[in-house]
């Protein structure tokens, strides 16, 4: 088996309950293991559920067996649902890789944090697009947490613009915090999607604009990749950045949540940058 590409190791989060996706719980477990055990395996990163939903999840753990879930919780109510969620994970046969926090309306850094308390697994505090921004990042980065970036959903405002995120890639890049993006990720490269008429990023500019920021590109310029519709051009920049470039790249863009993991598989193999074994393994 050939080595899987640098950039693209453990990229996809597992996120297949979450919009538009919505797969019922008892269908994403198991087809989590099996992403798991494909060959094709080392592209998956856990599987993300909500809190609301590990109440549910405990009779499919220990019914069915098997080794620890590979598990990654979201508190979107914020810090007091997150540790509700952990108490509640540890008692579950879970491997926890991580923790993801939004931080409530109105809601201040100082507090946020003294509330959140010690966590033992990494945080990924999911940043407000409002004036808390510059105070939250730096937070995150004094404290050693994780930042995440919504970048899509399932109303059109919920898409940030190329040039606001490229400003919060700039800003986390440059505070050395490592960072996920979740939702409206569906295809390697931006484009407009047929059905809504939403204007979606793609999760390769996301690479390419970061490798930009720790290049210290200004904003604009991260903006303009990120606003790249040039499939081929954008594949071959991929392509062109090698695995230790890719690899540094991704120590601070260090996955996206799809619904699919299927689907971006197909997709980069379509568009070359998957070594032919890969490529065979999707048709």
């Amino acid at each position: 088996m050939t080595a899987f590409p640098a950039f693209a190791t453990g990229l996809c989060d597992d996120a297949a309950v979450f919009p538009p996706g919505l797969a019922p719980l008892d269908v994403a477990v198991p087809a989590h293991r099996a992403h798991r055990s494909a060959p094709y395996a080392e592209l998956v990163g856990p599987l993300i559920l909500p809190a609301s939903a590990l109440d549910a999840l405990d009779p499919l753990l220990h019914d069915a067996g098997g080794p620890p879930l590979d598990l990654s919780i979201t508190a979107p109510n914020g810090p007091c649902e997150a540790a509700k969620a952990l108490a509640a994970a540890a008692e579950l046969p879970v491997d926890l890789r991580g923790l993801e926090v939004a931080v409530p309306a109105g809601m201040e850094a100082d507090e946020f944090f003294r509330v959140l308390g010690t966590v033992d697994v990494p945080v990924y505090v999911e940043v407000p697009r409002d004036e808390r921004r510059p105070s939250i990042i730096a937070a995150v980065a004094e404290l050693g947490h994780r930042a995440k970036f919504r970048t899509g959903g399932v109303k059109p405002h919920l898409y940030p613009s190329p040039d606001e995120l490229a400003a919060a890639i700039k800003a986390v890049v440059d505070a050395a915090v490592p960072f996920k993006a979740t939702a409206g990720l569906h295809h390697p490269v931006r484009n407009t999607d047929p059905e809504t008429g939403f204007h979606q990023h793609g999760f390769l500019n996301l690479l390419l604009a970061t490798d930009a920021a720790a290049e210290g590109r200004p904003v604009d310029g991260l903006a303009a990749v990120l606003a790249d519709r040039d499939a081929p051009s954008i594949a071959s920049r991929v392509a062109a950045l090698g695995d230790e470039r890719a690899a540094a790249a991704r120590a601070r863009f260090l996955s996206f949540g799809t619904c699919s993991i299927t689907d971006p598989l197909n997709e980069l193999a379509a568009l070359g940058l998957l070594k032919p074994v890969f490529q065979e393994i999707t048709r």
